[in-house]
């Protein structure tokens, strides 16, 4: 939110020299994020001043219309005569008052004016509109000047235009929608700088009357439990809206558009009620506030036709919904040139009503962001007084006698808080009459008394076995005070952040990261050593992600847990593999023109746990149960860690030492074994055998066990897969589990010969269908413990060998630690080895 200091300056009594650093700290000191402090003063230098348009000459022969001005600027050019300055813009007229920056000013954005021949005329200098000097974003036009302006041609056009003011631009938190207005932000600074404040929010306001000033019934009191309205009529519809609004309005960034309207906007602005008006003539009938119907339809003042919900709010007439409620207007309702009518709606609708509806459409109005923060339910009849007040003031009218509020607020619940309690949880010592002397500041009523099992007995004393007790009921404008930890966080607030002591906890000795913590680091960096670049995705996911990655209907992973409030609709699940988001993030790099690339991710997936009902309510007043926590846990859902890798283009750069090598189902497997290894798993725990898993390519995939157990699969993808996400093709990938990988056994010492080592290699003809590594484990089997190492090297198939057989070729290590080995020695352990594989597989030695 943008608002300038001299708004501020009516409601609380600033000093005069309040430097902007000390401004900026008394925010940040709340809690309040200071985006920026800007002197606008200072956004724009040289001679800014105001000119008197004198005569207009329109030029021709051009693409676009183009305007040779004479401007009086009086002395301010030295010279005093006119200045001669070429336009585009046609919202002026000869005796019309403008904004002129005369060469050698400077704009904001650095932009330098000077005098140069443009459309074969001199111009010396720039008649500016509101976005050329940093006001608002309209370049529809130059800026003209009110009739009623007082300044004359060569003043300087800065306290014209509000350039000589100071503009603060704040971020506020969602808790904080109070602070969405001058009112909100002069309270708080009132707190913070101890000068007195004028609370524009207490106002005085007539009441309602018998006779309403427009005819409304309310269907549903929890989405809007206060409705108030009146009447204006006979307004000039020619009325233009004062400078000084239309200044205040630009410079927090509203878009001035009609008298009317604008006073609806300056309002929330100045009070933080929003408001809205409806041209009482296009209103068929009485209105009607309700739930809209499933399908219905509101064409909205942006002119989108909006398809409506049961859960969005509507006002109605005759004729259907005017007005999508709290978000946006409708357009049969809204006001126009010819209105003279005007009906002001002030009201007070559910947040979270509101806060649905604007997601769903999309549309986030500044109304929305106000009311899904919480609005003074107080506020409605002190706004439509000032409303009206504003537009019978600039526009005539008479305002009806009548006014219209339908109250069904509920008042503030009472909030019991221990008046030690603010220093308990902080740890500065806070005593019982600094804590009700902050909570009133906020303008919280508090009282305070003993509880004592039930009674309370007074204020007088503190009896043994009671609590000194304090009953705050926070103010109306205040909603999101409704516990004690609320209260406490104001009493800190206000007291000074700077009061609390920072002071880490002492560590318990013996404590550094778990063996989990360490598999994981230690995952990641053998990845990122291999060069493996890591990523982090989001964990949403669209719902038609399962029938990319082709997952057959009863696949457990099509099971997702839904977000209730998703940052997206279009991705409201959360993930169950790791796959889709990381082949995303592929897709993107590939986009951007990277051809090379390997990337991992470590993170958790999510599966739901059906049947297992609502968590429990828990407050923040104590710390939960065990029992509470269990049960909260049992509906969590389950949330394993897993890893995952994916690859294209050349995993070897081809370069002037030769050509690449492509990434292939072999290196995604590869990286699986990597992460075995790094999570210290012997190898001959590990096995790697052919299987079928969606999403990859049938014959191209491997799953991972671990003691006969699935943690894995990789290969490369399936090629309707690819297809479907717009991949390379050969594209590989690995995914794998680490929280069902078991702990690593404690490693014994390994045993080191100085002895040589015998090298025997044997080449096995086998079936093609029986894997390498379990002909591996046999050769290991029958080895017996002369065997140190074996390598499997080369794989080779042809027509020699006969159909459906291959060769796998092993290099084998034979080492004794006492000894060296004679040749018997390594060829009876080489020949044990070749019986125990061609017991099991039917292997034969190649060649023999």
């Amino acid at each position: 939110m943008r608002v300038s200091v001299s708004w501020l300056r009516e409601y609380l009594d600033l000093p005069a020299d309040l430097p902007a650093a000390d401004l900026e700290q008394a925010l940040v000191d709340l809690g309040i994020e200071v985006e920026s402090i800007v002197d606008l003063r200072s956004t724009v230098t040289g001679a800014l001043v105001v000119g008197e348009v004198l005569d207009i000459e329109e030029l021709t022969g051009f693409k676009k219309p183009i305007r040779f001005c004479r401007v009086d600027v009086g002395a301010a050019n030295g010279t005093g005569e006119p200045q001669e300055i070429v336009c585009g813009a046609r919202n002026f007229a000869p005796g019309d008052r403008v904004v002129v920056i005369l060469p050698g000013g400077v704009l904001p954005g650095g932009f330098a004016i000077g005098a140069r021949k443009t459309y074969g005329r001199n111009s010396h200098g720039m008649i500016c509109s509101a976005k050329e000097l940093g006001l608002g974003d309209d370049h529809s036009g130059i800026i003209v000047l009110p009739e009623d302006t007082p300044a004359k041609p060569g003043d300087d056009a800065r306290p014209v235009v509000g350039l000589d003011d100071v503009v603060v631009e704040v971020e506020i938190t969602p808790d904080r929608g109070y602070a969405l207005s001058v009112r909100g932000i002069a309270r708080e600074l009132a707190h913070a700088l101890g000068v007195p404040f004028r609370d524009p929010g207490l106002a005085p306001a007539p009441g309602a009357t018998a006779e309403p000033a427009y005819p409304v019934q309310v269907h549903d009191t929890v989405g809007c439990d206060r409705f108030a309205a009146r009447l204006v009529r006979g307004v000039d519809p020619t009325a233009q809206t004062p400078g000084w609004m239309r200044q205040r309005l630009t410079v927090a960034g509203v878009r001035s558009i009609s008298l009317p309207v604008d006073i609806t906007n300056y309002v929330m602005l100045e009070l933080g009620q929003p408001m809205h008006a409806f041209d009482a003539d296009r209103i068929t009938g009485p209105l009607v506030v309700r739930r809209a119907a499933a399908g219905e339809k509101v064409t909205t003042l942006d002119g989108v036709a909006r398809t409506l919900t049961a859960e969005d709010m509507v006002i109605c007439d005759d004729t259907g919904p005017v007005s999508l409620a709290a978000v946006m207007g409708g357009e049969t309702s809204e006001v126009v040139a010819s209105t003279t009518d005007v009906l002001f709606e002030a009201a007070h609708w559910d947040p979270v009503m509101v806060g649905r509806t604007a997601r769903r459409h999309k549309l986030f109005s500044e109304a929305a962001k106000r009311w899904e923060r919480g609005v003074d339910p107080a506020l409605p009849l002190v706004a439509i007084e000032r409303a009206v007040g504003l537009l019978t003031a600039h526009a005539g009218g008479t305002a009806g006698a009548e006014i219209l509020d339908l109250d069904h607020v509920r008042p503030p619940a009472p909030v019991a808080l221990p008046v030690d309690l603010p220093g308990r949880r902080v740890g500065v010592a806070y005593s019982p009459e600094r804590v009700v002397s902050l909570l009133e500041q906020v303008g919280c009523h508090v009282t305070r008394g003993v509880d004592r099992l039930g009674e309370d007995p007074g204020s007088a004393g503190v009896p043994a076995g009671g609590a000194d007790v304090l009953t705050v009921v926070p103010p109306s404008w205040r909603p999101d005070l409704t516990d004690p930890a609320d209260l406490v966080e104001e009493v800190v607030r206000l007291d000074g952040y700077d009061r609390v002591p920072s002071v880490l906890p002492t560590a318990p000795p013996g404590r550094g990261l778990t063996w989990q913590q360490r598999r994981r680091r230690a995952v990641a960096r053998s990845l990122a050593e291999r060069g493996y670049v890591e990523v982090l995705a989001h964990p949403f996911v669209a719902g038609s992600l399962a029938d990319l990655l082709g997952l057959p209907a009863d696949d457990p992973r099509r099971a997702a847990v839904r977000v209730a409030n998703p940052l997206s609709e279009e991705e409201p699940l959360l993930r169950t593999t790791l796959l889709g988001p990381l082949l995303g993030i592929l897709r993107r790099n590939l986009g951007r023109g990277h051809r090379d690339l390997a990337l991992y991710e470590i993170g958790a997936v999510f599966h739901p746990r059906p049947g297992v009902g609502a968590p429990p309510a828990m407050g923040v007043d104590r710390r939960p149960t065990d029992a509470e926590f269990a049960a909260a846990d049992a509906v969590v859902p389950d949330q394993p860690r897993h890893v995952a890798v994916v690859l294209t283009g050349d995993i070897d750069p081809a370069g002037w030492w030769g050509a690449g090598r492509p990434a292939g189902w072999a290196d995604a497997i590869e990286a699986g074994r990597a992460v075995l290894a790094a999570a210290d798993l012997p190898a001959d725990r590990v096995e790697v055998r052919a299987a079928e898993h969606a999403p990859w390519h049938p014959g191209r995939c491997a799953e991972l066990l671990v003691d006969g157990v699935v943690v894995g699969h990789a290969g490369e993808l399936h090629p309707a897969v690819l297809a479907a996400l717009e991949l390379p093709k050969r594209t590989s990938a690995m995914e794998l589990d680490l929280d069902a990988l078991p702990a690593a056994p404690v490693a014994p010492a390994p045993t080191i010969s100085g002895f040589p080592p015998a090298l025997i290699d044997v080449a096995l003809v086998v079936d093609e269908r029986v894997p390498a590594a379990q002909v591996q484990q046999a050769l290991v089997e029958g080895a017996g413990e002369l065997l140190e190492g074996v390598r499997l090297f080369d794989v080779y198939a042809s027509e020699q060998l006969g159909a459906g057989r291959r060769s796998l070729a092993y290099k084998l290590t034979f080492r004794a630690p006492d000894r060296t080995l004679t040749v018997e020695e390594a060829v009876a352990a080489r020949d044990a080895a070749v019986a125990r594989a061609a017991e099991r597989f039917g292997a034969t030695l190649r060649g023999a």
